[in-house]
């Protein structure tokens, strides 16, 4: 009643997932001819998420031009004149506190973002005070005490 040479399977397992997207089944297949679907995840294995905040919604509602603050022209014109009077140019100037000259160049005109740290490096370079109430007036050395 029963072939002995003939082999009967009554279920066979379905391939995990992770075989599935291996290269060699994605070969596999396409070596039969089978369609194979692919897609590209944007962000995939990455810790970032996307959170919108209170100033996102903010900005949205915003119907203005927003602009970033930039230098006081006067500033500009202190920071211009107390380079002239140390004979330096603003190439000098600015190798003189680690920055690159088009950064001089944008605070002398008024097109920079004031950067708190950038002005007190040229406060010390000319001895000049940029900011507070005694802008203009020259920064006394401090006193050496032995």
């Amino acid at each position: 009643m029963s072939d002995w040479n003939t082999v009967t399977i009554l279920r066979k397992k379905p391939p995990k997932p992770s075989t599935m997207k291996s290269e060699q089944a994605i070969n596999k297949a396409r070596r039969e001819g089978a369609t194979i679907e692919t897609q590209v995840k944007w962000g995939a294995a990455t810790n970032k998420h996307q959170v919108t905040t209170k100033n996102t919604a903010k900005l949205d509602r915003e119907t203005e031009e927003l602009k970033h603050e930039t230098v006081p022209i006067d500033l500009g014109r202190l920071i211009q004149q107390g380079r002239l009077k140390k004979g330096l140019n603003q190439k000098q100037l600015a190798t003189k506190i680690f920055e690159k000259p088009q950064v001089i160049q944008d605070y002398e005109a008024g097109r920079g973002i004031p950067n708190q740290v950038i002005i007190s490096k040229i406060e010390r370079v000319l001895e000049l005070k940029l900011r507070g109430k005694d802008r203009g007036k020259p920064i006394l050395p401090p006193s050496s005490k032995k």
